[in-house]
């Protein structure tokens, strides 16, 4: 336990990347469920909700890219650069991943 500890502590970069990685996919996840929802719900009442909740979304969305791009954990318009930053979370978490273990 001690080890992971010491191995996260070493990683804070890393773990500001991860937890904005997490905050950008659960909001795309809410883009998507909350403009479903809208084209589902039965009253304008609802829909005027809904709405002010899917714009209020997408803005939060374009608040965390903005974040991410800034920090250099983005790289939407630079297709090779973000696989480099994505191989090297995808490495970072198999070693992390081994230091637990052992």
């Amino acid at each position: 336990m001690m080890g992971l500890l010491k191995n996260l502590m070493g990683m804070k970069g890393m773990t500001d990347q991860v937890i904005a990685t997490d905050f950008l996919i659960s909001t795309k996840s809410g883009v998507i469920n909350t403009a479903l929802a809208l084209t589902e719900s039965a009253t304008p009442e609802l829909r005027a909700e809904l709405e002010r909740q899917l714009f209020q979304t997408i803005d939060t969305h374009d608040a965390i890219s903005n974040y991410m791009i800034a920090k250099g954990y983005y790289h939407p318009q630079e297709l090779r650069e973000q696989l480099s930053v994505d191989l090297q979370t995808a490495k970072t978490a198999i070693d992390l991943s081994d230091s637990i273990e052992h």
